[in-house]
């Protein structure tokens, strides 16, 4: 798959926070654990994972929110109060954005679902691998490798 040949915006509810991503997902996820429940109001949250220099903010200033602790930072629009997207310890170099957020967001399914074990029982993603918790570390690169494939 040939990352560079893409390029989508996105954006909060309002507006005001604008970005774009100059590449294709690395891969797709919905997240049932008790925390993304209640940080989206919903059963999951749905995330899309770019290399970080692929992704720039265009227009407005996100806002931290969340937990606020320093592991994980989870970015808002101080308006609306949209998630816009998450950075994750250890992962520098990569940007875990809200695929409801990217313009034509259907095109974004999860491959991945992730901490079923927290899942509500009638919660359902369609995605094609699921996990408890996280993958382990040493199966991402088949998952990647498979999710590069199927998008051909």
């Amino acid at each position: 798959m040939d990352s560079t040949s893409h390029k989508t915006k996105g954006h909060c509810r309002c507006g005001q926070v604008k970005f774009e991503v100059s590449a294709k997902p690395m891969i797709t996820m919905a997240c049932h654990c008790t925390g993304c429940q209640k940080m989206t109001s919903s059963a999951f949250s749905l995330s899309s994972l770019f290399q970080r220099a692929a992704f720039s903010i265009t227009s407005g200033a996100p806002v931290i929110g969340g937990l606020h602790d320093s592991s994980t930072q989870h970015f808002f629009c101080g308006h609306c109060m949209s998630w816009l997207f998450t950075h994750l310890e250890g992962l520098d170099d990569f940007v875990n954005v809200r695929s409801t957020m990217l313009d034509d967001s259907r095109t974004y399914k999860p491959f991945i679902e992730t901490y079923t074990d927290e899942k509500l029982e009638w919660a359902s993603t369609g995605a094609k691998h699921s996990f408890c918790k996280f993958p382990p570390q040493e199966k991402f690169p088949e998952l990647l490798h498979e999710y590069a494939q199927k998008q051909g």
